[in-house]
């Protein structure tokens, strides 16, 4: 299971997460197999700033992890993103938060994601598509929901 997270706190956030993941089915080496709904999240990290919109995507896809990464980030520069600040206000951003059972650490790149784990603005979605199917090692999105220390709020918003 390869599982991408979406956020967006600029501008129109739903039309941000709608046209990321358009722009990513539209490659003929991706397919979006399901989408969850919009939840709208407060900040975590920099608080003063936007509500976010988030939600996650699971698919499938010919890349490996790095190829997808790139892919996700020249989606990302499509959508206006720009990188000035850590946890920061953002038009869209895209984690590869699972890559089916890939586990690495690179520059770029830690498989799984390294906070999914502290964040229930991934976890919420994520229990959304995901149902009994382990996500994390051999966890349900629903057992790593129960263990998370994270308290934010996370409010259903819409579907796209």
């Amino acid at each position: 299971m390869i599982i991408l997270g979406f956020g967006s706190n600029i501008g129109d956030r739903e039309e941000n997460i709608r046209l990321a993941i358009q722009f990513l089915g539209e490659d003929p080496l991706i397919e979006v197999l399901r989408v969850s709904s919009l939840y709208e999240t407060e900040p975590v990290g920099k608080k003063d700033q936007p509500a976010f919109l988030n939600a996650v995507a699971s698919i499938v896809t010919a890349y490996g992890p790095e190829q997808l990464l790139a892919t996700c980030l020249r989606v990302e520069r499509t959508l206006g993103r720009v990188r000035t600040l850590r946890w920061g206000p953002r038009t869209i951003d895209i984690d590869i938060l699972v890559y089916n059972d890939v586990c690495m650490k690179t520059d770029t790149l830690t498989l799984p994601h390294p906070r999914i784990l502290e964040r229930r603005f991934v976890l919420v979605p994520l229990q959304e598509i995901a149902g009994d199917l382990p996500v994390y090692g051999d966890l349900t999105a629903a057992e790593l929901l129960a263990r998370t220390a994270d308290n934010s709020k996370v409010e259903w918003y819409g579907t796209l």
